[in-house]
């Protein structure tokens, strides 16, 4: 093909009085894509050169007075230039593509009539000398848009020359996110920005979930500022790159190994490999000598890798077994039969330098036909396509660069603009371009190399992040990135194994794992020295140890004591020392605080902790009149009220009924008080009959239940009773006060206290170890002590277990937190740690080694208030209520039913009535005038059984009163 354009630029010198610069520049593509006259090349450039530099001024103004005096009639032919790499995995692949599309235009009678595009092809070489040379040379030849730079690199240094001439530069290749359009507004990206395929492959690690990776890349514009952009994605993911093993362009493979080498003795396994297609594939082959294809290492390649499989495709079975387990990103294009047959027509192509054709060769193609629809609609507006000369480059030192011989294209900024509004549906999809002028819709294809070839495990879009399901159908849906939806196929992993990696391992220098162990000097029951190996002892050690015995891998660790071993150490100093790194993690009774963890992981808490406050108790003897301690004076006379109130009751209920109940006065009040009293203990004997009796009698017995049940406890605990010896009640009353308070030496108490509870400074009290805090609570404040001890828990429980429960807690726990195994920032190992935590805590070894070292006297179970409170009426007020109203309506009850039976009884008593009842007193009756209240007391003493057959007899009288009446009135 540049054998035909170079044949038709020679016709046109037979026509064009300017042909110097336009033979120097074909003689020169000749030269450069005619590799078998290199010789006679090189002479007719330095001939033509040498011609070119003694007429260029002239030249050049006679040039732009023709070009501008030529603007007002549309030429027929319109060149667009294109640079890259001709002789690369990209190049390869481009250049057919990009002929293929002119070809297409050209032959499109429905874009551009009449209007002929024109390719000027120019290698950069990969060198950014020669791209710039490049692209000066192409700028003389009036193109009215660059296709290209293949190089992100060179696409830099080029973007400077189109800003100034206002030239449109549209690259298929340069993927550096840092080609901003703020800095090179004239750049235009057709393809996809490297900032999304990082921010896919963060997505990838983080669904993984990884921590750490190694970036393995070149250290050009490109590999740069995309390792940059994928730091910035790891950390929004809490996950960063913990080494960035970068190499020159070009290094020699001794260079790449003693790179690979370095990387092998790090902790990471994930590699993330950012490098130009040419490179990858000797570094992989790198790689599998130095056994880094092995299980356990994950690489994940950008897309040039997959760029330079699809350009061998077959692939070569070594080729293939050098890449086993290899996850590859590749620019996603929608499978459509245009791309297919586009495909099939390019491998059909005769004297094709490549066997196959990667993605970058349908974004080339798809390039090629935005630049023709920008320009038919620019052309179709109205636009107008001129060039003049630009006075910033005007030769005023006498140079022989001749840079005025380089023209603006005055309607650049509108054709840059019509180019960004371009919107059509290509080979590699919708081609439209957002505000950023990126590509919108980026999204890539995630491979998976393995067996004989590539397999898509899934796709990433910015719309919905990782899928198995295409992007195109996800477009129609609603967008969707929530964690719950990202999905992708199984993997094969280097090793031909199925088990996802770990990603980490612990480093290969031979170092352990550096642990720091406080050296405390108390409570030496969680952590202590030790004579034996490991060195150290105690609660914490034995539940670290048991975790790591759970790990699926094992764990060289070295304790190594902290503090100077004749007072505790400080451990937010402890802290800060695995922050800075000098140790890798601290084990041991170290507290998990907000201040800590902004700077450390921690594991799941093996125990729960919390500050509460200690104070002393004193036992007070019990006194001889103890046993009237529970109950109040007034519950005293209550209680002993209603004892004889229900006594009362009952009797005047069972009287008429219950012959236990009769009998003289001075018996029946002795019966009275015994039955009342007796009930106490449930031992009367009397038997209630009557149903009010019963009633009543139930609800008091169990008002007495109540009474001594209570009474029985409160007794109980007024005979071993314990006084506090200060009026400290919880953490409200210490901070009111204004005494001494004792802490832990090292302890974050301290801080707590004195920022989030405002506490004097001056107020706190250092106590070095569980014999000081002894000695300060017995002396009390007066005596130069404190008044009460803030610690945490765990050392509390140590402390009133040794000394048999002589202080107690007060309040409840003012803080709630827990202790845990502390680990740098971002640490595999935190995870899995707190994982075995879990397990140890289900199986019950965590409560067993608890129970070892710190199951001793159990204080808990006695009452932490210990001050005496008396039982007083205001508890059992509802009770006697309940049993008063009960007696009252039964009462009531059984004086209506009295009254309603006197009403039956005959007001004149018989003659055998006075015979049988000779006390009874005389009267009339009840309505009679002589009836008194001691007929009515008579009558209530009366027996129920005598009442119920008086009232018998009297019915049958007056019955027969009534037959004899009747017969009277009939014989009348």
């Amino acid at each position: 093909m540049l054998s035909i354009i170079y044949n038709k630029s020679s016709k046109l010198l037979q026509h064009d009085k300017l042909s110097h610069i336009k033979f120097r520049v074909e003689m020169e593509v000749m030269w450069v894509t005619s590799h078998g006259r290199i010789f006679v090349g090189r002479v007719l450039f330095l001939l033509v050169l040498f011609l070119w530099i003694q007429t260029q001024a002239v030249v050049g103004r006679t040039r732009t007075i023709v070009t501008n005096s030529s603007t007002s009639s549309t030429p027929r032919v319109f060149r667009v230039g294109a640079l890259f790499s001709l002789d690369s995995i990209i190049g390869r692949s481009a250049e057919p593509a990009i002929v293929a599309a002119f070809e297409d235009v050209n032959a499109d009678s429905s874009i551009l009539p009449g209007i002929k595009l024109e390719a000027a092809l120019h290698d950069t070489n990969c060198s950014g000398f020669a791209g710039t040379m490049e692209a000066l040379q192409l700028m003389e030849d009036e193109v009215i848009a660059a296709i290209g730079p293949q190089s992100s690199g060179i696409a830099h240094v080029i973007s400077h020359v189109v800003n100034e001439l206002h030239v449109p530069l549209i690259s298929f290749g340069a993927t550096d996110p840092s080609l901003s359009s703020l800095q090179y507004p004239y750049f235009v990206r057709s393809t996809q920005s490297d900032y999304y395929q990082m921010y896919a492959i963060a997505d990838l690690v983080d669904y993984y979930r990884w921590r750490e990776i190694i970036a393995i890349y070149v250290d050009d514009d490109n590999g740069r500022n995309g390792i940059s952009v994928l730091g910035d994605a790891l950390a929004k993911k809490r996950s960063k790159i913990s080494y960035k093993a970068a190499f020159p362009p070009g290094a020699p493979r001794k260079d790449i190994s003693d790179l690979l080498n370095g990387v092998n003795l790090m902790e990471s396994r994930v590699f993330v490999l950012h490098v130009n297609p040419e490179t990858g594939l000797s570094i992989f082959s790198i790689a599998q000598k130095l056994g880094m294809m092995d299980s356990g290492y994950v690489w994940i390649a950008t897309d040039s890798l997959a760029s330079a499989l699809d350009s061998l495709e077959p692939i070569d079975p070594k080729i293939l077994n050098l890449l086993q387990g290899v996850l590859a990103l590749r620019h996603h294009t929608p499978d459509t039969d245009e791309k297919k047959n586009f495909l099939s027509r390019m491998k059909r192509l005769k004297n094709k330098e490549t066997p196959s054709f990667n993605s970058y060769a349908v974004y080339a193609y798809d390039t090629v036909w935005l630049v023709a629809r920008a320009l038919d609609t620019f052309l179709k507006e109205g636009g107008v396509v001129s060039f003049s000369s630009d006075p910033n480059l005007s030769d005023t030192n006498g140079s022989t660069l001749h840079l005025e011989s380089l023209h603006v294209f005055d309607e650049g900024p509108t054709f840059l603009q019509t180019v960004l509004g371009t919107n059509f549906t290509g080979l590699t999809g919708l081609v439209q371009f957002d505000n950023e002028r990126n590509r919108i819709r980026p999204a890539y294809d995630i491979l998976n190399i393995g067996g004989s070839g590539m397999r898509r495990i899934g796709y990433w879009s910015n719309y919905s992040g990782l899928s198995v399901v295409a992007p195109e159908i996800l477009y129609k849906k609603p967008p969707n990135t929530s964690t719950s939806s990202q999905q992708l196929y199984g993997v094969i992993w280097p090793g031909e194994t199925a088990v996802k990696p770990r990603g980490w391992v612990f480093p290969n220098n031979g170092k352990p794992l550096r642990i720091a162990v406080p050296n405390r000097v108390s409570y030496l029951e969680f952590v202590s020295k030790d004579k034996n190996p490991p060195g150290v002892r105690g609660y914490c050690i034995d539940v670290f140890e048991a975790a790591i015995n759970l790990l699926p891998y094992p764990v060289p660790r070295q304790y190594i004591l902290f503090g100077p071993g004749d007072r505790n150490p400080s451990y937010d100093d402890l802290a800060s020392q695995v922050a800075l790194n000098n140790y890798d993690a601290a084990v041991g009774d170290v507290t998990i605080v907000p201040n800590r963890t902004r700077f450390l992981d921690f594991t799941q808490p093996y125990i729960e902790s919390g500050l509460v406050v200690v104070v002393p108790v004193k036992e007070i003897k019990s006194s001889p009149w103890s046993f009237l301690q529970p109950f109040t004076a007034e519950m005293w006379c209550v209680t002993g009220a209603f004892f004889i109130l229900v006594g009362t009751v009952v009797w005047i209920l069972e009287h008429r009924h219950n012959p236990e109940f009769r009998g003289k006065p001075k018996k029946q009040l002795m019966t009275v008080f015994w039955f009342s009293f007796s009930t106490m203990f449930f031992s009367h004997r009397e038997n209630t009959v009557s149903g009010l009796g019963r009633l009543v009698l139930i609800i008091w017995l169990f008002v007495v239940l109540i009474i001594n049940s209570s009474y029985t406890a409160s007794l109980t605990s007024i005979l071993t009773v314990q006084q506090l010896s200060s009026q400290i009640e919880g953490i409200d009353s210490l901070i009111s006060s204004n005494q001494p308070i004792g802490i832990q030496e090292g302890s974050f108490a301290r801080k707590y206290l004195t920022e989030e509870l405002n506490i004097q400074p001056s107020r706190i009290v250092t106590l070095k170890n569980m014999e000081a805090y002894i000695d300060a609570l017995e002396r009390g404040p007066k005596d130069g002590g404190v008044v009460a001890v803030v610690d945490e828990l765990p050392y509390i429980e140590i402390l009133m277990s040794n000394t048999n429960c002589k202080f107690r807690t007060v309040g409840q726990e003012f803080t709630k937190s827990g202790w845990g195994f502390a680990f740098q920032r971002d640490s595999p190992l935190a995870v899995d740690m707190s994982t075995a935590i879990l397990q140890l805590s289900e199986n019950g070894d965590l409560q067993k080694i608890h129970d070892k070292w710190l199951l001793k006297q159990d204080c808990s179970t006695q009452e932490n208030d210990v001050n005496i409170n008396k039982l007083s009426l205001s508890s059992f007020w509802g009770l006697f209520l309940v049993c008063g109203i009960a007696c009252f309506l039964a009462l009531i009850a059984f004086f209506i039913r009295v009254l309603f039976q006197y009403t039956k009884f005959s007001p004149e008593p018989e003659q055998h009535d006075e015979e049988n009842s000779p006390d009874r007193p005389k009267g009339k009756g009840p309505f009679g005038t002589t009836s008194s209240f001691r007929d009515l007391i008579y009558f209530v003493d009366k027996k129920e059984k005598e009442i119920k057959e008086i009232l018998k007899q009297k019915s049958k009288k007056r019955r027969r009163s009534l037959s004899s009446d009747g017969q009277s009135s009939s014989s009348a």
